[in-house]
């Protein structure tokens, strides 16, 4: 039985028939509200049960119990504000209960905002509650220290679905969740990556999906940091894992369009509620998930489940998996009792300086089928 959506309802708020062709119409006479790409995803994860129970773009009481409870004023546990950020010129004599228009960036009518508010926030509480710092170095700081002066909340329609690349990979909640029952998995395991895979992500997962029906890979596509592995050729690496090393019918790949926040434990929290929309019933959770540098403890991502004891996705913590020289395979330290001098850590950074020139990570590293596909990609990382 797949999991119940987050709040107990998948929300929809996409707009269809005839209703969608006479807001369309008014849209063209409102005050526009440009989106940047990241915001059209959070837009669209709104209205498509992504971000269920959230039915908009967080008021003020929202987004100060999410910074100071983690929890929305329903009690119900959220840990990242899903706001939008104005400035005061660009919803000039818009007031509270009018609507305005959320255009893309090359002018797409994407939908409507109902206004309930429009409010100052203090930038520099907002980085402190969510990033646990206020360095401007921590990538998702010096994004909150650029947002605009003010933020703008209400429910949101989505009128129409902005143009994706991926469409070929995504599926919505409403989908999983019938491909989930179809397949006949009661039981699922949803695994958050920004990564092309290796062995030991290889490894966490199918160590958890034997104990559940089914795999659900579920790749963040969106903005990422400079030397992030690019959207494609994280897709074409699984494509070759899923077809090469897995049983078959035992994984669903689709992707997850948002932005990566780098966000740590909060994020986990987040990542886990998305897939827990998904359907799914089980959430991995690895060393260091959704951090950057050294801002957060290495398991302090897998440390604060133990706040959300109501959260509704069991969370599954694994440790981080290696190379053992002694044991002649892939193991962790729950595991193996071999000291450092035996063990081969996954590098990320080992790993892509090998890929950079031209050569095949070693095989107990990466399959050499992964290597091959991104070893055909001239430019395989951000810049």
């Amino acid at each position: 039985m797949t999991a119940r959506p987050h709040g107990g309802k998948l929300i929809n708020r996409v707009v269809s028939g005839r209703r969608r062709e006479l807001l369309l119409k008014e849209a063209n006479e409102l005050t526009q509200i440009k989106l940047s790409q990241d915001w059209v995803t959070d837009l669209v994860n709104i209205a498509r049960g992504v971000f269920s129970p959230l039915e908009g773009f967080m008021i003020q009481e929202e987004l100060l119990s999410v910074l100071y409870d983690m929890r929305l004023p329903s009690d119900l546990p959220w840990t990242i504000p899903i706001v939008l950020d104005v400035d005061p010129g660009e919803i000039a004599g818009v007031k509270e209960g009018d609507d305005v228009a959320l255009v893309s960036e090359d002018g797409l009518i994407l939908g409507l905002l109902h206004v309930e508010e429009i409010y100052g926030f203090d930038k520099k509480e907002y980085a402190e509650k969510v990033f646990k710092t206020r360095d401007a170095n921590h990538p998702g700081v010096a994004r909150t220290y650029a947002m605009k002066e003010l933020l703008i909340g209400g429910k949101i329609d989505l009128l129409n679905d902005p143009p994706n690349k991926f469409y070929r990979y995504t599926l919505y909640p409403a989908e999983t969740r019938v491909l989930f029952k179809e397949k006949g998995w009661r039981t699922i395991v949803g695994f958050q990556t920004r990564n092309a895979p290796h062995l030991g992500h290889e490894y966490i997962q199918k160590t958890a999906l034997a104990f559940v029906d089914g795999l659900f890979i579920n790749p963040l596509i969106g903005k990422k940091k400079k030397g992030d592995f690019k959207d494609e050729v994280i897709l074409a690496a699984y494509d070759a894992l899923i077809k090469h090393y897995y049983p078959k019918d035992s994984v669903v790949l689709a992707i997850l369009r948002t932005w990566m926040r780098y966000a740590g434990p909060r994020e986990a929290i987040f990542h886990a509620i998305i897939r827990k929309n998904f359907g799914c019933t089980h959430f991995i959770v690895g060393r260091d998930h959704a951090g950057v540098g050294n801002y957060y403890g290495p398991y302090e991502a897998q440390e604060i489940f133990s706040e959300f004891p109501d959260l509704g996705i069991t969370p599954l913590f694994f440790r981080e998996f290696f190379y053992c020289k002694k044991c002649g395979g892939i193991v962790n330290e729950r595991v193996c009792p071999h000291t450092g001098e035996y063990r081969i850590v996954f590098s990320g950074t080992k790993i892509r300086q090998i890929l950079l020139r031209g050569e095949k990570p070693p095989e107990y590293m990466m399959r050499p089928e992964v290597a091959d596909v991104i070893l055909k990609w001239d430019k395989p990382f951000v810049e």
